[in-house]
């Protein structure tokens, strides 16, 4: 296992809150702290006109800003008791940069602040944490500028139906991170598994085909106990107690936020889909819609 939590400073994502939780997560996995901030200077300069004494002059002003701001943030880590190494990156895209160093050094982590999203950023799919969800194989961990609670709540989201070809690993690898991280701060853990009731499906499935008449509530019946079966069978190997263990019918993106929002989640655990080709645009679909949406941090387990 990696010993290493790799945070990265985005100084427009109150980067205090981030470094915070990943000195938090370091300290506690025994880790060491490495910090990855992007050199501004190539990417703003990039494309101006200046001459170069301007443009060496305003590198000069951008970086010894950027040095300062730096140098409080490790002091802040190390007062935490951790080990803090810097690394600056040249590359122009965050996620390059991210993904470049990720593979280098296989981190525990990957800890990065997160901002809503406008709408036409999550139609195109295109925005950092999108791409970062689908791109990076290590755990991903968005802060949110929200305060972590004595004891908090830790929310796994899992499918043991195994839906949308996801294997049946990811839930043992999202329960067993959701345990351990309970287990370090003294927090309460709680499954959540959602599935699609019979009507809904109907609904969407009578736009495309001719309406045939069907015993829906027994059907209806009989999805809700195969759901509840697996879920069952699936707490019983985690070691996962009844009280902690829920089912709901809807569709995930719309019940995780208001699930973890009642229970007063601090982090929700949920897996992301690795995927090839033109499926590849599918990955993590979950993941970027709850994103916004979640009144906490979001971790992201690859498959």
């Amino acid at each position: 296992m990696s010993r290493t939590v790799l945070c990265v400073i985005e100084f427009d994502n109150y980067p205090k809150v981030v470094v915070a939780r990943a000195a938090w997560l370091a300290k506690r996995n025994n880790c060491e702290l490495e910090l990855l901030v992007s050199d501004p200077v190539p990417r703003m300069l990039s494309e101006t006109y200046t001459f170069l004494l301007e443009a060496e002059m305003i590198a000069d002003s951008i970086r010894s800003a950027q040095d300062e701001r730096m140098e409080a943030l490790v002091e802040s880590a190390e007062a935490a008791g951790v080990v803090v190494h810097q690394t600056t990156s040249k590359a122009r895209s965050v996620v390059d940069m991210v993904r470049a160093r990720a593979a280098r050094i296989d981190p525990l982590f990957v800890v990065k602040g997160t901002h809503f999203h406008s709408p036409s950023e999550r139609a195109s799919l295109a925005h950092t944490d999108w791409q970062l969800i689908r791109k990076l194989e290590a755990p991903l961990w968005f802060v949110k500028p929200n305060d972590w609670k004595d004891k908090p709540v830790i929310v796994a989201a899992v499918d043991p139906m195994n839906s949308h070809d996801k294997p049946a690993r990811l839930d043992h690898k999202i329960v067993k991170l959701a345990q351990d991280i309970a287990a370090q701060c003294g927090g309460k853990l709680q499954v959540l598994h959602t599935y699609q009731r019979l009507d809904a499906i109907g609904s969407r499935a009578m736009k495309r085909f001719k309406p045939v008449k069907l015993p829906i509530d027994e059907i209806d019946k009989k999805i809700r106990n195969e759901h509840r079966q697996a879920l069952d069978a699936f707490a019983k190997k985690c070691g996962l107690p009844e009280d902690a263990v829920h089912q709901l019918p809807g569709r995930a993106h719309e019940l995780l936020p208001a699930f973890a929002r009642s229970n007063g989640a601090s982090l929700v655990v949920m897996g992301a889909l690795a995927r090839t080709g033109l499926k590849r645009r599918n990955i993590g679909s979950t993941a970027a819609k709850v994103l916004d949406h979640l009144p906490c941090d979001v971790l992201v387990v690859h498959s």
